[in-house]
């Protein structure tokens, strides 16, 4: 009967894909249809992100939500472990969020359609000019009263464990004081591993922390800042079941900082 799992996973792969241009072809409707591009993100919250990880055989559980003004602006910071992560963002967040995003995504057949019409931020980490145009959009969507997403990261752990932070992230916030709402989630890792097409069915937890404020800071405090964020994931992960983070806080190279993985905190 083993022969029936990988067949399980190949039906549950086509699935999510016909999901998926099924949705971002609806997406494309709705926008025609409604020329508001929060119509397709608030049905992607209700209506696509629970079904995605529902067929991927997930069952994602979400800690309750602090008590804050959710009308208002923020850039909400998650660590970053597989694909899943996107979907359960989505789910777990009750505001439409914009995500920024690898700039290769935007080339991607139906997903880089739907990310560019929904208001998605494209980053070209491997030039610094770009990447200062990307992350100046970005405070343009925050000024419009648009909620981010990023995964300070960068990339995704293998190991669970919390990487290293880009700057990026924390000079956007500071440039548009808005605060950080930091966002853990593990299991989703071991939902979808990393470079991996094998679907497993696992329990994904996700916890929501306080925002962090940044209202009067100044460039000279964003390494501070970023620290202080760091420090507060790393906490809320462990209250969930992580397994804690590499040594080197702060990523060193790059337009933003790349990751280096280091010994276990």
């Amino acid at each position: 009967m083993m022969w029936l799992y990988p067949l399980l996973n190949v039906l549950q792969l086509i699935f999510l894909v016909l999901w998926g241009v099924f949705w971002i072809s609806l997406s494309g409707v709705l926008m025609v249809l409604t020329l508001n591009g929060n119509v397709p993100l608030m049905m992607a919250r209700r209506l696509w992100a629970p079904m995605h990880w529902r067929i991927a055989g997930a069952h994602m559980h979400v800690e309750p939500l602090p008590d804050i003004d959710w009308s208002q602006p923020y850039i909400f910071l998650m660590n970053h472990q597989s694909a899943m992560d996107i979907p359960c963002a989505f789910a777990a967040l009750p505001v439409n969020i914009r995500f920024i995003a690898k700039h290769v995504l935007q080339y991607v057949p139906f997903l880089g359609w739907y990310m560019a019409m929904t208001g998605m931020i494209f980053i070209n980490r491997s030039n610094r000019r770009k990447a200062m145009q990307g992350l100046k959009q970005a405070g343009a969507r925050i000024r419009a009263g648009k909620s981010i997403l990023a995964f300070p990261e960068g990339t995704r752990s293998t190991d669970g464990r919390i990487l290293p932070f880009k700057k990026g992230p924390f000079a956007l916030a500071i440039e548009a004081q808005v605060p950080i709402v930091p966002v853990a989630i593990e299991g989703s890792g071991r939902a979808l591993p990393t470079g991996g097409i094998n679907l497993r069915r696992h329990d994904i937890r996700v916890k929501v922390g306080m925002p962090i404020e940044t209202r009067g800071l100044t460039g000279a405090d964003r390494d501070a800042l970023l620290l202080r964020t760091r420090d507060t994931l790393i906490q809320l992960h462990r209250e969930i079941g992580g397994p804690g983070a590499v040594d080197e806080a702060i990523a060193r190279q790059g337009p933003e900082g790349r990751s280096t993985p280091s010994p276990p905190v």
